[in-house]
């Protein structure tokens, strides 16, 4: 017999840190990607840009913490050119408990290109979380990814994958189709529209405890840390930019299927909560 305890993945503390990062990263790298290089004006110059953001249901691959918390982040841009970037982002958490709550910040730097046929993405994280009594210290410190698309007429295939570490490494991989649309009116609106399904997968860490008979009547118990390597989502994304002038308005409409929740036989209280569910993450930026 056997049974699943004590997984750090699921601790709140380091649940609201994966909620920090995704949520950041997600709103960032699409809308980026979707419009990246479409203004050759300003290709080697400097910018700045500001935005702001809101998603309606922080999850992490559509795990949730209990209170369902939605986010709010104000975020800055710094591209020194048209590949190399540098932002970061105050995130602030809202449920029932904590309004407005000062969750931590956010800081990324990394390079983008895109071409004819392929696009991608390298970056680096480093989050600043809030030190007090809900953070544990197994704290997310730092993240390297890369994500890679083939960019064809009907489909881009998309395949990325991340190196997380806080008191341990764990691994990521992720694989996508999309396909985008974009249209241009006679007043200069650009409108893109990326519909995509996407396959995310990573390492669980959790304890397992087990019984073994070392005499006949005589059950020994055995703990040991296990990680596996599983797929933690199916989702479903439309992100949508309506960029005029300086300005973008930006909406990312998903839906989310977690695969492979923890359960911890004798402790239901700390099993991963998930769930379907819709979501979505609304957000305007300016560059100056």
């Amino acid at each position: 017999m056997n049974e699943l305890t004590g997984d750090p993945f699921i601790k709140p503390g380091h649940m609201k840190k994966r909620f920090i990062l995704l949520l950041s990263l997600f709103v960032f790298f699409l809308p980026a990607t979707l419009l990246a290089q479409q203004d050759s004006a300003s290709r080697g110059k400097e910018q700045f840009k500001l935005g702001v953001y809101y998603n309606s249901g922080l999850n992490y691959y559509g795990r949730t913490d209990s209170l369902r918390s939605t986010g709010f982040f104000p975020m800055a841009e710094l591209w020194f050119d048209q590949h190399f970037y540098i932002n970061a982002a105050p995130v602030f958490v809202n449920n029932a408990v904590s309004h407005f709550e000062y969750a931590g910040t956010v800081a990324t730097a990394g390079y983008m290109f895109r071409n004819a046929k392929w696009a991608g993405n390298a970056y680096l994280v480093k989050p600043f979380y809030q030190d007090n009594s809900q953070l544990v210290q197994s704290a997310l410190k730092a993240q390297a990814a890369a994500s890679f698309s083939k960019l064809t007429k009907y489909l881009d295939l998309t395949f990325g994958g991340d190196i997380k570490y806080s008191d341990k490494f764990d691994f990521g991989a992720t694989a996508g189709l999309s396909h985008l649309f974009r249209f241009q009116t006679q007043d200069n609106l650009v409108i893109v529209i990326n519909p995509s399904v996407n396959i995310n997968a990573g390492t669980q860490q959790f304890t397992k405890k087990s019984y073994k008979y070392i005499l006949p009547g005589i059950p020994q118990e055995v703990t040991e840390q296990v990680r596996e390597f599983n797929i933690l989502s199916y989702e479903m994304l439309m992100p949508m930019v309506f960029a005029k002038g300086k300005f973008q308005l930006i909406m990312i409409p998903a839906y989310v299927i977690p695969q492979n929740l923890i359960k911890i036989t004798n402790q239901p209280d700390l099993s991963e909560r998930g769930r379907e569910m819709f979501y979505i993450t609304v957000g305007a930026k300016v560059s100056f």
